[in-house]
């Protein structure tokens, strides 16, 4: 008799990974943690709503790689927070994964050892600690879900979410969407088409049925209500920005043709500043202008920010790595980031109180 091998012929391994109810039981949500996500979601539910006039700013590391700086700069976020709390919302980015076009480091839950061991087990129980801490300290935190199994488990202390510009037109990161627990932001596309993003959010409103996991870790049809609270990232696209007042009305106006509420949230980094850090804070006080000038659909901005100024790329030795220096997009500094924020809080102090009137 012949036998046959038909299945799984690229694949070398299937190594364990223990189920999102081990790795909670492991790292339990706590009460203060607790109180952070939910406060958090609900004031970013209150802001796209128009009953939260404040303005919400994510922003943090194009990337989580070091735990140390990331908590670092976590406390030193929670401090400006605090300063600016009755005019911005400010949510820390948590990223960690990483879309790649080719190759390249996929991030702390796919290599937290930055050296191709991939120990995605460890990652993800990495990932958990840094999110509990994060939360701890009283922040909330954003995150880019491009794993569909990922949220089953962190998606308890992640109170914002973003679809990237590469996964907004998947059908699979749609249907998830429509299941997060959290208001979710859509990103234009790579070639700068709202189009996708448009139809994302109209896709993510909607109930749909998924093959996904369950806390057990095993094979589940998801069902899910639909979320109602999807918005727009424009975020520049063919290496041109998008943030200006001519692409935010059409975006306004694509946004109303698809019967949906004009939400808006402006990413300063990417193809916008053209990927240069340095031009960060000249979209910021752009998108900051267009609010104060009677503009009611940008209800927040995204930036990209560490606690050193660029990027490095990963040595074998990494113990050369720069404390506090992104490994992935390159990123405006620590004082750069207090002053774009302080800016913004005193221009739009007296404002945005009067902007839903």
């Amino acid at each position: 008799m012949t036998t046959f091998h038909l299945d799984n012929i690229n694949v070398s391994a299937f190594d364990p990974m223990p189920s999102p109810e081990d790795i909670q039981a492991q790292l339990p949500l706590s009460s203060s943690a607790g109180d952070t996500v939910t406060s958090g979601r609900e004031t970013l539910r209150k802001i796209i709503d128009r009953v939260d006039h404040r303005f919400l700013v994510v922003v943090g590391p194009c990337s989580i790689h070091d735990p140390v700086a990331g908590i670092d700069y976590a406390r030193r976020l929670k401090a400006l927070a605090d300063e600016v709390s009755e005019t911005l919302y400010l949510v820390m980015r948590v990223y960690f994964e990483k879309p790649r076009t080719t190759t390249g480091w996929k991030g702390y839950i796919n290599d937290p050892d930055m050296d191709d061991s991939f120990r995605v087990d460890q990652g993800m129980q990495k990932a958990r600690e840094f999110l509990l801490r994060v939360a701890e300290i009283g922040l909330p935190a954003g995150t880019e879900a491009l794993d569909p199994i990922s949220p089953q488990y962190l998606g308890d202390l992640i109170s914002w979410t973003a679809i990237g510009a590469r996964t907004a037109e998947s059908q699979t990161h749609r249907e998830m969407s429509s299941g997060l627990s959290t208001p979710v932001g859509f990103k234009n596309g790579t070639n700068g088409d709202m189009a996708i993003a448009v139809n994302a959010i109209l896709s993510a409103s909607r109930p749909h049925s998924f093959l996904g996991i369950n806390s057990l870790g095993r094979t589940a049809i998801v069902r899910t209500n639909g979320n109602r609270y999807g918005h727009l990232v424009l975020r520049g696209g063919d290496g041109r920005p998008n943030y200006d007042t001519v692409s935010v009305q059409m975006a306004e106006k694509a946004l109303s043709k698809a019967g949906l509420p004009s939400n808006i949230v402006v990413d300063c980094s990417h193809a916008n500043s053209y990927k240069k850090p340095e031009l960060q804070p000249l979209v910021m006080a752009d998108v900051v202008n267009q609010v104060r000038l009677g503009n009611r659909s940008i209800i927040g901005t995204m930036i990209e920010s560490n606690l050193v100024v660029g990027n490095q790329a990963i040595p074998d030795d990494l113990s050369q790595l720069k404390y506090g220096c992104s490994v992935t997009d390159a990123c405006v500094d620590w004082p750069t980031t207090e002053k774009m924020i302080r800016d913004a809080a005193a221009l739009l102090r007296e404002v945005l109180p009067v902007r839903n009137r």
